[in-house]
């Protein structure tokens, strides 16, 4: 049948031209991107799983990062910890040397300039110490739990794929802070006046007064305690308490803390502070109360050689038995950061492995293959000629029903 109104050859070539196309537009893209998956259309669950993929792939890849980081934290520990251990062991020498009786009382005092220039430079280290910016050898830090020098290092792409290790408080607290309680009224009884011969003049009762005086230096994790009765109020110091403070200003922060704790929480008995001091006072006239108070104070692994001298030879004996103990308890910390540096190489051995591995199976799902995209483009690229040819034809077509009117 001739028709003109509807050309069907042409409409078929027409659609045969438009499947064409996509797929030589599919198949440009994918060698210019590089990619097989440019959109959720091409691949689905293909896009989904090389999703969820690079997640893992780029967690691995930070994690390698984060292991790198620990592993140098944990050797700048170490390194200063090999200079703590070079002093001691000079601090040993020094005490050997002065329990020899061939030195007199003079020599030993030289001996001891020495020695006790070490012992602080020794204490020093472990404040000053830093990694980032954080003090990782004076247990200032807390990390999960509230546990000091805690540390988590995040060696996995996903939450809770961590290793953890506690870096110890290596030094010693030279001025250990403490608590005195005073009381400085007591109580008195009020007694009648006598009527007859001698006159006893009446006593009025007063208030009871009690103070807390805080002294000395507080670090992180000491708790100050007080008791009145049944109920006992404490105070844990933080960082923000000493941290960039004087001492007296660490004190007054610390008492500031113990009278939040205390207001308000001793029936009968009125709570003030000034300065460091804290000042129970009771309600009433003739009121009695017995407070007590307890600290509990954070000290270092070193805190055995404070005291420690060589001024005499009884003294150089026991610096060598403390000594001893000193070097043994940095060399186990060390063991343990040893211990700690070998795993994390391990795990990002490992790391690096899955990452590697899970890298070549994103690339099965999502990078085009050249071969087979140059091909489908060469494949299409002569459809499409052959296509737009015939279309041609089908259009021409037409012309031939002219005839059929020429007379």
């Amino acid at each position: 049948m001739s028709v003109i109104n509807t050309n069907v050859k042409s409409l078929v070539s027409q659609n045969a031209m438009v499947k064409n196309n996509r797929d030589l537009s599919d198949a440009m893209q994918q060698l210019s991107t590089g990619k097989r998956i440019n959109s959720a259309a091409d691949d689905a669950a293909g896009l989904a799983i090389s999703s969820r993929m690079t997640s893992q792939i780029t967690g691995l890849n930070q994690a390698v990062r984060n292991g790198n980081d620990s592993v140098s934290m944990l050797q700048t520990t170490e390194g200063a910890m090999i200079e703590m251990t070079n002093m001691l062991q000079r601090m040993r020498e020094l005490s050997v040397q002065s329990s020899n009786d061939t030195y007199t009382e003079s020599d030993r005092i030289y001996l001891d300039l020495e020695y006790q220039q070490l012992k602080d430079e020794v204490n020093r280290i472990t404040k000053d110490t830093q990694w980032n910016g954080m003090s990782i050898l004076d247990g200032t830090l807390k990390g999960e739990g509230g546990v000091m020098g805690k540390f988590n290092f995040q060696v996995g792409a996903n939450e809770n794929q961590v290793i953890t290790h506690t870096v110890a408080n290596m030094g010693y607290r030279e001025n250990p802070g403490k608590a005195a309680l005073l009381t400085t009224v007591p109580n008195t009884v009020g007694v009648a006046a006598s009527s007859g011969p001698p006159a006893v003049t009446a006593v009025t009762a007063v208030k009871q007064v009690t103070t807390l005086t805080l002294s000395g230096d507080f670090a992180v994790g000491d708790k100050v305690s007080i008791t009145i009765g049944n109920a006992t109020k404490t105070y844990e110091v933080t960082e923000a308490d000493v941290k960039d403070k004087t001492q007296a200003e660490v004190l007054a922060a610390v008492s500031t803390g113990l009278l939040a704790q205390t207001t308000a929480s001793f029936g009968g008995t009125d709570v003030t502070r000034s300065g460091a001091v804290i000042t129970f006072t009771a309600a009433t006239a003739g009121t009695p109360f017995t407070p007590t108070k307890s600290e509990t104070l954070v000290d270092g692994a070193l805190a055995n050689i404070r005291e420690l001298n060589v001024k005499d030879r009884a003294a150089s004996t026991l610096s060598i038995e403390q000594l001893d103990k000193s070097i043994n308890r940095i060399n186990s910390e060390r063991a343990g950061l040893g211990a700690v540096i070998n795993r994390l190489t391990h795990a990002m051995d490992n790391l690096t492995n899955v990452a590697q591995n899970t890298s070549e199976s994103r690339s099965r799902i999502m990078d085009a293959d050249y071969a087979k995209s140059s091909s489908e483009l060469a494949r299409t690229q002569i459809i499409s000629q052959a296509a737009t040819a015939m279309l041609a034809q089908a259009n021409q077509q037409p012309q031939t029903v002219l005839k059929l009117l020429q007379g």
